[in-house]
């Protein structure tokens, strides 16, 4: 798991149980809020066999992470 903060909201790396094995997940949370977080899956043409596997793709994604906007959405560097 990895977690990066901005200016209004964390992010943490995550895996989410899917149909046919785990997906890659970035979990988005207000700093100081008490509201459970929102769960953004990514990679979502890929699945993991694994919770570990999953979560480490989504470390992968967290790195591209350069913010998440007023609305909580996310927002990607371009490659």
């Amino acid at each position: 798991m990895a977690r990066k903060e901005f200016q209004h909201y964390e992010a943490v790396s995550a895996a989410v149980r899917g149909d046919d094995g785990y997906n890659a997940a970035i979990a988005v949370k207000a700093l100081g809020g008490s509201a459970a977080p929102a769960f953004h899956r990514v990679l979502l043409d890929q699945q993991f066999k694994t919770a570990l596997a999953a979560d480490q793709a989504a470390v992968q994604e967290l790195e591209r992470l350069v913010d998440v906007t007023s609305e909580g959405e996310l927002m990607f560097a371009q490659d």
